[in-house]
């Protein structure tokens, strides 16, 4: 076996992965922490609802320009990754320009309490986007340590400014975005310098039109995914006011630690998945199991932890008042966070095998159980319907993914030939 395809091997890539989302998250931590502690519950939902607007918008983003990265340029640094990443960081930087003048309008459009937010993140989503595309091509050619300094120059700049806005009192929901965006669009700079690789914009045509097969379905996956999200957030202010969004916020801030393993691992799970398939595609199932484990195990470990911890008064330190209400959230968002660890692996599986159709469907089926589940919910019990809603939905989801990996799996075996591996067990290789 190759050194660089060793369990051990893999483990320290993970590790690097997790490492990195680690920082990542510390930063989105913070944020969210100073934000928390600045503002009133409801000031703080119309932050949440700008929030998952970031979150739609870098979900769109990666669906067209990194997705299909990862999918079809992972490996070594080839004349024709390097070529990749100036087209996909193109597409990234261009996907930011067009959904930040969106969140522009849409926040002159909204009443001042919404919508200097949104403005805000629209100024920073740009360099946002570009910072978050230089990542992926880090992770795409084995290199997750090289994005970890790049989170690290990322967050010191965030943390300084943000410390900053607290010490001279001018930390709002506006101004704690052009910090997150403005120094977002900092590290994307030291990016560049990390990789050197300049975004290439008269590549951007080529690079969505010879990729539309993989990154159309993973921007409707992506967008499906993100939109539900942001459908059941507007829904839950309308039903039970933006107090209720901000619980639901607060519930997943304090669910943090866990999201660093959980976005950590899904960063390097579909090149390590591809990197099975392309050696013993018959371990690629035991591969997902054991990694979608892992992570489910994880989660409820996390969550059992804070729930233990919170009455002690840690909670109340970081979220101060909003922390009560958002605790008993925690073990609700738990046991759909433990069931997204294990969808984590199938759907990882399902993208190693460029199996998009199922990819899409499966993606659309959970989408549309979580909108049932977050809005249906939130209607009948506000902010803790809400999350019981998504947590069955999670669940119903994984099933899903898991048939979807076990047709798909079975299908590539059926349509490539057998050989002899070296250890005189048969393995197939595709045609």
């Amino acid at each position: 076996m190759s050194s660089s395809r060793s369990p051990l091997a893999v483990a320290r890539r993970l590790g690097w992965g997790v490492a990195d989302q680690g920082v990542s998250s510390i930063s989105n931590f913070v944020l969210g922490v100073v934000v928390a502690r600045s503002l009133d519950a409801a000031s703080f939902g119309a932050f949440g609802l700008a929030y998952v607007t970031f979150g739609l918008a870098i979900s769109a983003t990666r669906g067209l320009a990194t997705d299909p990265l990862l999918v079809r340029f992972s490996g070594a640094r080839t004349p024709a990754w390097r070529r990749a990443v100036a087209a996909s960081s193109a597409t990234a930087t261009l996907c930011g320009i067009v959904t930040g003048v969106v969140c522009i309008l849409v926040g002159l459009a909204l009443p001042p309490q919404v919508g200097g937010g949104f403005i805000a993140l629209g100024v920073g989503l740009p360099g946002l986007m570009l910072q978050d595309s230089l990542r992926f091509a880090f992770f795409s050619v084995g290199e997750p340590q090289r994005a970890l300094v790049n989170d690290v120059v990322w967050t010191v700049l965030q943390f300084t400014t943000l410390v900053a806005l607290v010490m001279t009192g001018r930390a709002t929901e506006v101004t704690c975005f052009l910090a997150f965006g403005g120094t977002a669009t900092l590290a994307a700079g030291v990016g560049l310098l990390q990789c050197r690789i300049l975004p290439r914009p008269r590549w951007i045509r080529s690079w969505v039109v010879d990729h539309k097969a993989l990154g159309g379905r993973y921007l409707i996956e992506n967008i499906s995914s993100a939109g539900a999200r942001q459908v059941r957030m507007v829904t839950l202010g309308a039903v039970a006011g933006l107090a209720a969004v901000g619980q639901v916020r607060a519930a997943e801030i304090l669910m943090g630690p866990f999201l660093v393993m959980l976005m950590g691992v899904s960063q390097l799970a579909v090149p390590e998945a591809s990197h099975v398939l392309s050696k013993a595609p018959r371990r690629l199932g035991r591969f997902c199991f054991l990694l979608g484990l892992v992570v489910a195990a994880s989660a409820a470990l996390w969550g059992v932890t804070i729930t233990l911890l919170l009455p002690t008064g840690l909670g109340s330190a970081l979220l101060g008042p909003i922390w009560k209400p958002a605790s008993t959230l925690v073990p609700v968002v738990m046991i759909g966070m433990a069931a997204g660890g294990l969808e984590i692996g199938a759907a990882a599986g399902v993208r190693a095998l460029g199996a998009a159709p199922r990819s899409l469907v499966a993606q659309l089926s959970t989408a549309g159980m979580y909108l049932v589940g977050g809005c249906v919910g939130a209607y009948l019990d506000g902010a803790r319907g809400s999350c019981w809603g998504v947590a069955v939905a999670t669940v119903l989801a994984t099933f899903v993914w898991w048939y979807q990996l076990r047709r798909g799996l079975a299908e590539y075996l059926n349509e490539t030939p057998v050989v002899a591996s070296l250890s005189g067990q048969p393995e197939r290789i595709p045609s």
